[in-house]
């Protein structure tokens, strides 16, 4: 059966590419899913699956049991977009100037959605129930998934799988982590207080321009020299506010970044010396400090039978030429809190376009939609490690 399911998940591989492009050309940022989740539910609608709306938000939530008795696995989807502007040449280009699928969402949306139509014509052969979870609002924390358990979404579920076509890892690839695979994500915001005035009079001001760059170095020196080099972890300054004019000095300077870790105890550190770093060099400079930290999702942490599973299942992908376990990657995923509830795991499917190198949350991001099918075999085989096919 799974030879079948294969290759009717190929003679829907043009209608799957057909979703992902109007997805593409129609994004919509998070929380602010509104019609995408309208799509989702008329797909559903139309295939006569069962489904429950407005799951924590925008979430959707599918459900196909199967005729014979078996364990619950839910297959999980992302399905917002980004603030950013799209600057591919392609027809698909989006249609919504400074928001586009610069992540892959909306294959994997694509994926899910197609990999129901096709599971449906196996209903009667299933042992257990698959859950499509398709989930808002990915990119911003607090994110679409913790609310979606709040809510009730995986109460009922014994399993959670995922994957994310991953635009620098080459078509065929598979990775996947027995423990760590991507790092939790804080941000930060400093203000600093100063006092302006004249450029030409600068003994007479406070400038928080200068404090400011000082603080920037000042905190990669906590990276440097403050935590154990065996540890890893990334403070990002990526916005700094300041000034008004080019001949006067600036009154404040506004610092906003993220912080990554795979450790809780790295985090607790970096928050207690961030602080203690920027309310430092405002007291010495004699200017006031506003020290806000917002903790955002933690470390996706895989479960390492679990992930086994994935790495036996892709075996029988013949798409895929290598599935390999890999050190955790610094992007963060909301995912964590589904593995933080129900054994699973997530996995990179490798979707390289041409060899281009255009990394996640750029404007000329794209990926091989020829990965769309393989993520939907990969998703599929998993679920069949926890409900195997059994021959009458």
């Amino acid at each position: 059966m799974l030879h079948e399911i294969h290759h009717s998940i190929d003679a829907h591989a043009e209608e799957m590419v057909a979703i992902r492009r109007y997805l593409h050309q129609h994004p919509e940022l998070s929380f602010q899913e509104t019609e995408t989740a309208k799509y989702i539910c008329a797909f559903y609608d139309k295939l006569g699956i069962p489904y429950i709306k407005d799951v924590g938000g925008n979430g959707v939530v599918a459900t196909l049991k199967g005729a014979k008795p078996g364990k619950t696995v839910a297959l999980r989807a992302d399905f917002d977009a980004l603030p950013i502007h799209d600057e591919k040449d392609v027809p698909y280009r989006s249609t919504v100037d400074g928001v586009m699928h610069a992540c892959g969402h909306d294959g994997h949306t694509a994926t899910l959605l197609t990999l129901a139509k096709v599971m449906q014509t196996f209903q009667q052969e299933l042992s257990g129930t698959i859950l499509f979870l398709h989930q808002h609002a990915e990119e911003y924390a607090p994110g679409g998934a913790k609310p979606m358990i709040e809510a009730g979404a995986i109460e009922e579920v014994d399993y959670v799988f995922g994957t994310h076509l991953w635009s620098t890892v080459p078509l065929g690839v598979l990775q996947t982590s027995e423990s760590i695979l991507m790092a939790g994500a804080d941000r930060f915001e400093i203000t600093i207080q100063g006092q302006g005035g004249h450029g030409a009079y600068p003994h007479e001001t406070k400038d928080a321009l200068v404090i400011g760059s000082q603080l920037v170095q000042a905190l990669q020196q906590i990276i440097a020299r403050r935590i154990d080099p065996m540890q890893t972890a990334v403070i990002t300054v990526g916005k700094f506010e300041s000034g008004n004019a080019f001949n006067i000095i600036a009154d404040k300077a506004k610092l906003t970044g993220t912080v990554r870790y795979l450790e809780p105890q790295v985090q607790t550190q970096i928050m207690k010396e961030m602080k203690a770093v920027a309310e430092g060099i405002c007291q010495a400079n004699q200017v006031t400090c506003d020290f806000q930290y917002e903790t955002g999702y933690p470390p996706l942490k895989n479960h390492k039978k679990e992930a086994e599973l994935v790495l036996e299942a892709s075996k029988q992908v013949t798409q895929i030429k290598t599935a390999e376990k890999i050190i955790p990657v610094m992007g963060a995923e909301d995912f964590a809190y589904y593995m933080m509830e129900k054994p699973g795991a997530f996995f990179f499917t490798g979707a390289q376009k041409n060899d281009s190198l255009y990394p996640h949350h750029h404007p000329k991001f794209d990926f091989d939609e020829r990965a769309m099918p393989i993520a939907a075999k990969l998703l599929i085989g998993a679920y069949f490690t926890i409900n195997p096919i059994t021959v009458p």
